[in-house]
């Protein structure tokens, strides 16, 4: 009884990858016709960032550095090394650690 719990299990957990798979590689083949027929694949988000000190009576320090423009892809998924611009958008502060 246990066997066809484990098989039906397998099944649907490589059909999940499968389905994964086919939409991070539909997502990278739609940016690379973006790029291709010179379509808007890439944008600028301007990110603030700011260093976090670490002080002797555990407190954080916050100085910040400025604003500075960041690549980004218009996308699902982050592809190239950068950052999905969606996300960048809802995420526009970085914090340094030092």
């Amino acid at each position: 009884m246990k066997s066809w719990k484990k098989i039906i299990l397998a099944k649907i957990v490589a059909a999940l990858a499968v389905l994964a798979a086919a939409i991070y590689g539909g997502d990278y083949i739609v940016l690379r016709v973006r790029i291709a027929k010179n379509w808007n694949a890439f944008g600028t988000v301007e990110v603030d960032r700011y260093y976090s000190v670490a002080e002797k009576n555990n407190r954080m320090e916050f100085i910040p550095i400025g604003t500075q423009p960041e690549t980004c892809v218009h996308s699902l998924f982050p592809h190239m090394g950068d950052e999905p611009c969606w996300y960048l958008v809802n995420h526009a502060e970085k914090q340094i650690n030092i």
